[in-house]
């Protein structure tokens, strides 16, 4: 029988609501934002439930959608499902460490609240994002090596989706020469801040200096890194990799195309939206991809894994 895959959205597919159904529902799921809320002094039931405009500030975004994240993972535990496998795009690598058993809930929002800080506080202005739509990562990576400025490639999310990363200027400049390549749409990302780029290696330091406080547990399940596209069989390998994330290429399509290397045969997203199904589809169509973002999806899931 075929692997099964957890795997995580990250930053941008955040709504106010999400993770409610299953605060209201499960008793375990209310005690996952309990605790969000006691280990970081923050209203995590007034961030994700009521209209407010912090939802969509990083430095309450990442732990918001960690929180629901962690709710929807519990639900599933509750009901005896465990991957065989994990991966999280970004943040959503936090919520795959929880699923491998490699960091404590409590640890895990802990870290994320401090890198959404640090993420913030790194590059307040100055920095950008572009989607570049229908042209090979290749001939990206090679633009970007040769524009002025800080410039890179901050997600390989799926064949012909790459979002690059750094100064504005040198984003605007990389973009347009990415345009006269042959890419389909340059598309200016709503952010705030140059995300995965050399612009915030000092957040990096910061989480690691966070990092020397946590302990790292034992691996129940194999997780992917991001920065490697690869398993994580070292438990000494954690803390350095997850401060080298913050200013480094994710790696998204390769996680993915390893994992199905390795026998995957189903992934499964836990939390807000659908990104990391849309990307599914356009990297294999032939795996079995299904995404729990509401109490429906969470009842349609169990209906068809229950015997």
């Amino acid at each position: 029988m075929g692997k099964t895959a957890f795997i995580f959205p990250g930053q941008g597919a955040q709504y106010v609501g999400m993770g409610k159904e299953f605060y209201e529902r499960i008793p375990a799921c209310r005690e996952v934002f309990k605790l969000a809320s006691e280990t970081t002094g923050l209203d995590m039931e007034a961030l994700c439930f009521e209209e407010n405009e912090n939802i969509h500030i990083t430095e309450y975004t990442q732990v918001c959608m960690l929180t629901a994240e962690a709710a929807i993972l519990t639900a599933l535990k509750e009901k005896g499902f465990a991957p065989d496998v994990t991966a999280g795009l970004s943040l959503g690598e936090y919520g795959a460490l929880i699923a491998a058993g490699v960091l404590t809930m409590q640890d895990a929002f802990a870290l994320i609240r401090k890198r959404g800080i640090y993420m913030q506080e790194a590059v307040p202005t100055g920095g950008a994002m572009a989607a570049v739509l229908g042209l090979a990562a290749e001939t990206i990576e090679e633009i970007c090596s040769k524009t002025d400025g800080i410039v890179s490639i901050a997600n390989y999310n799926c064949p012909g989706q790459i979002v690059i990363t750094g100064e504005e200027a040198a984003v605007a400049a990389a973009g347009e020469t990415c345009k006269e390549a042959g890419a389909k749409r340059i598309v200016p990302l709503k952010v705030s801040g140059p995300f995965h780029s050399a612009m915030l290696k000092d957040a990096g330091e910061k989480l690691g200096a966070e990092l020397k406080n946590v302990t790292i547990q034992d691996f129940a399940v194999p997780y992917l890194a991001n920065v490697t596209a690869d398993y994580v069989t070292d438990k000494d390998e954690v803390k350095p990799l997850l401060e080298k994330q913050v200013c480094s290429s994710v790696r998204w399509q390769q996680s993915v195309e390893r994992m199905i290397e390795d026998g995957v045969e189903e992934f499964v997203e836990i939390g807000p939206g659908k990104t990391l199904t849309g990307f599914m589809k356009k990297i294999n169509r032939e795996v079995k991809i299904c995404n729990i973002d509401t109490m429906a999806d969470f009842e349609k899931f169990l209906a068809e894994h229950t015997a």
